[in-house]
């Protein structure tokens, strides 16, 4: 199994939250940034902020079909 980097558009997931007067940005419940100023963000590596939209760069598997199965017999691949 081969995978290929995506940057996948997660605007309509970020959520944004105060606290001690900074404005916190979550992906679900995973911290990814915080706001430093109008437009202008600190984000964790992997996340992007460009033209008013939120990305996550994300490891995808290169062929469609090919999915990544948790099996404990064989190390995580099956």
């Amino acid at each position: 199994m081969s995978f290929e980097k995506q940057r996948l558009d997660i605007t309509d997931r970020v959520v944004g939250k105060f606290t001690d007067g900074q404005l916190n940005l979550y992906l679900e419940s995973e911290k990814i940034g915080q706001m430093v100023s109008e437009n202008q963000y600190n984000l964790k590596q992997g996340y992007e902020f460009q033209n008013s939209r939120f990305y996550q760069y994300a490891d995808v598997p290169s062929k469609r079909d090919e999915k990544y199965v948790d099996c404990d017999d064989e190390n995580g691949w099956c």
